[in-house]
């Protein structure tokens, strides 16, 4: 008889950590989230629980950071579990994070495949026979195609870490599952690849160099000319690109002011159809005065590049049924540009939805105030973006301007405000904001 009880009592034991599988409707959707769909779900709940396989009903939505990729681009996808097709199948509560979930994002249309995507250990306590809560999984992809791909969500999978690691798997009964998100992939801006190299990085004032060129439109007429800062000289010549895109010219160079050498296609330079300026000095062969002595120096290119204080910024806590706004200030970022030459620079910023427990906080809910402080001495002054949203499409934090010489040492910095819904559920809330120096 002892035996018997200790045997019930340990499957009764073991049972609190099975998910078992029920049919449930939609639960309310938070704001801005991604349209929730229902679809059949068939699940194995762990052999240890002595329950059948069930079929149920999920109820999902998914995000994703930019509906409007260009090719490319890498998009990020979160599948939300509104719903599982799971609950507590027994009277004893579930501890809170024992849950991890992993699952799969369905792509069609423009675009085939599957996405992987992975949630956070965490979840609330569950109540003995009670629902089991929401949980959202994230994952990336890059886009390939242009056109419209859609997203559906994919079988998932329940691990709990509760006495024993099980594993409850569901699969979509009839895949794939209706669609809850489309995006709109565009072409690319296209890559400018043309490029120049010379066959020697200085010459006496009338020597000709060899100016060799890649990538240029087979059969286009392209312009060789000597720069001075970001001003043409009167040194010019043409050269005729071949069926490759290749050419090798020569530029006979008087202007003792070049600081470099361009090539392009067309009637004027351009970014896009044009290569270069490659670096290109005009040695002084003015004689030395009887007595004298020719002292020269040599100041060395360097980079553009940027370092921040730090990676995580903490805004302030808002109250739940209040909401407003939650504020703090952005890591400083110091940017060095080093290149010394005519080309500005723009800092830019986008950020993620914020994600927390069952819901999310829309990205276009983040705004912030610029300022930029430039290091005494430097050529370049900067400017600070316009203050305002950041959303998943980007903003300015900061710039400087193209010129005949430009750089120095700059010091960005931001406030941060997240205007949160009053009735957002209590969790903490997460997004990512990423900075581009270009």
């Amino acid at each position: 008889m002892g035996s018997t009880t200790r045997r019930r009592r340990w499957a009764s034991l073991l049972g609190g950590t099975v998910l078992a599988v029920t049919a449930g409707g939609a639960l309310a959707c938070p704001a801005g989230a991604a349209t929730n769909v229902d679809f059949a779900t068939h699940c194995i709940p762990p052999a240890v629980a002595g329950i059948p396989p069930i079929d149920g009903t999920t109820t999902a939505g998914i995000a994703v950071d930019n509906a409007s990729p260009k090719v490319g681009d890498t998009v990020t996808v979160t599948y939300t579990v509104v719903k599982p097709a799971a609950s507590n199948p027994t009277a004893i509560a579930l501890p809170a994070d024992i849950m991890t979930p992993t699952g799969k994002v369905t792509l069609g249309g423009a675009q085939t495949g599957d996405v992987t995507v992975a949630g956070p250990k965490k979840n609330d306590p569950v109540p003995g026979n009670g629902a089991f809560p929401s949980f959202s999984m994230t994952g990336t992809f890059k886009v390939t195609a242009a056109g419209s791909i859609t997203l559906s969500p994919g079988d998932y999978n329940i691990h709990t870490s509760y006495i024993l690691e099980l594993d409850t798997p569901c699969t979509v009964t009839n895949p794939p599952a209706p669609v809850s998100q489309t995006v709109t992939a565009t072409d690319a801006t296209p890559v400018n690849d043309r490029a120049i190299t010379l066959g020697s990085a200085s010459g006496n004032p009338g020597a000709a160099v060899t100016v060799n060129g890649s990538h240029f439109t087979p059969g286009a007429t392209v312009t060789l000319a000597g720069r001075s800062g970001d001003t043409q000289t009167a040194d010019k010549a043409t050269v005729t690109a071949s069926v490759d895109g290749s050419f090798s010219g020569s530029l006979v160079v008087n202007d003792k002011t070049t600081t470099g050498i361009v090539a392009y296609e067309g009637s004027a330079w351009s970014v896009g159809k044009g290569a270069g300026p490659a670096a290109y000095v005009v040695n002084d062969t003015t004689p030395v005065p009887a007595g004298s002595q020719k002292v020269t120096t040599t100041v060395k290119a360097g980079t553009l590049s940027m370092s921040q204080a730090g990676d995580s910024v903490a805004l302030s806590a808002v109250d739940f049924g209040k909401g407003g706004a939650s504020t703090g200030a952005l890591n400083a970022v110091t940017v060095k540009d080093f290149r010394g030459g005519p080309a500005g620079w723009s800092l830019t910023g986008k950020v993620t939805d914020f994600t927390g427990p069952g819901a999310k906080i829309d990205a276009g809910k983040l705004s912030w105030t610029p300022a930029c402080a430039t290091k005494a001495g430097s050529p370049s002054t900067c400017q600070a973006g316009s203050a305002g949203t950041v959303g998943t499409s980007g903003a300015t934090l900061a710039s400087t301007p193209n010129g005949t010489l430009t750089g120095g040492e700059f010091t960005v910095n931001a406030g941060l405000s997240l205007d949160v819904p009053a009735f957002t559920p209590p969790g903490s809330y997460a997004g990512v904001l990423t900075l581009t120096l270009s």
